[in-house]
């Protein structure tokens, strides 16, 4: 990627959050730095950020769960922008276009997930904040082949949680293979599945979450759960299917176990601490079955978005001014965030 340079003067810069070398705290590991306007490269646009979404694989990175790819990253992949500059040969998008840049930004095209429509598994796959710099900036660079075309009209804040939880969500659900009418269990009730529980409650699931957070046993009565209680304690009945959100590798037995016969639990994260031991038994015996989820193709994304303006899917969010991606982070690892976070540079 190159650096944009005004002819007369020095290189342009810009505000950015970069992570340096993992920490045992968000708030020791992410920095605030002036860094260089980047330049699109050949098939890349370029958006001035209008806001970016928290995810908490922001957190695994800061926090050092995740190994940085590349030294000096700029986290942030729930990208809200409008396109201001095109590199060579991109004709996708023009400027002024509003976009959204997501997590998956790069496949081979060529191997055989790709040729199979499963390019979530693409073993040369690169990822937004992760291999290439993310949102927790101005502005960012996007291959227009990964990016979504956004709405003009819609508020940018409620569109970015869409572009990764919303999208991981969905695919989580589809996934846990939920039968129509079906009961469905959640484990952790951030931003990611207090979108997907919306996506089951419109194909008419019951849900019952279970989540330490009061605010969000709240939220989720709010959005129609038939119950919410604590991570540990077992739903008031059997469920069909279940999704873990929550980074926790304790909750996967206790999800199993409230699983009905033939039920599928999918684990929703890119981190998931160890598992403890399984009892054949009482966790798989009866056909249950456990799943990863990994990443999202960019046929997931487009499905879910024209879902969620379908069926009018809200982000509840708490907004962020750039200058406080730090303490954005530390709210999110405290449980302090209600939905999503989300950073504004203006």
């Amino acid at each position: 990627m190159r650096t944009a340079r005004n002819p007369l003067g020095p290189v342009a810069r810009q505000r950015a959050w970069v992570v340096e070398t993992p920490g045992p705290a968000a708030r020791g590991s992410l920095q605030k730095q002036r860094r260089p306007l980047p330049d699109p490269g050949p098939g890349e646009v370029r958006v001035r950020v209008e806001c970016c979404g928290v995810c908490r694989t922001d957190l695994h990175l800061a926090e050092g769960d995740l190994t940085p790819h590349r030294p000096s990253s700029v986290p942030g992949h729930e990208i809200v922008g409008r396109v201001d500059a095109l590199g060579p040969g991109a004709a996708r998008f023009a400027p002024g276009d509003r976009l959204g840049i997501p997590w998956l930004r790069h496949t081979c095209g060529v191997c055989r997930y790709c040729r199979a429509g499963r390019e979530n598994l693409c073993p040369a796959s690169e990822y937004t904040g992760w291999d290439a710099d993310g949102g927790f900036a101005e502005y960012a660079v996007v291959p227009e082949a990964f990016a979504y075309a956004l709405p003009d009209d819609a508020d940018p804040a409620g569109l970015a949680p869409l572009l990764c939880a919303g999208i991981i969500g969905y695919r989580a659900l589809e996934r846990a293979e939920l039968p129509p009418g079906g009961r469905l269990g959640i484990y952790g009730f951030g931003a990611s599945a207090h979108l997907a529980a919306q996506v089951a409650l419109a194909r008419g699931a019951t849900v019952h979450v279970m989540t330490r957070a009061e605010p969000a046993r709240v939220l989720a009565r709010e959005l129609g759960a038939a119950s919410a209680q604590d991570t540990y304690d077992p739903p008031p009945e059997m469920l069909d299917s279940a999704i873990v959100f929550a980074p926790v590798g304790d909750i996967v037995p206790a999800a199993l176990a409230a699983l009905d016969r033939s039920g599928t639990l999918a684990l929703a994260g890119i981190h998931l601490t160890d598992i403890p031991a399984l009892n054949y038994q009482r966790h798989l015996f009866q056909e249950r079955q456990l799943r990863s989820v990994t990443a999202n193709t960019r046929q997931d994304g487009v499905e879910f978005l024209r879902l969620a303006s379908a069926i009018g899917i809200k982000a509840a969010t708490t907004h962020y001014p750039l200058d406080q991606a730090d303490r954005a982070l530390a709210d999110l690892a405290a449980d302090r965030v209600h939905g999503a976070a989300v950073l504004f540079p203006d």
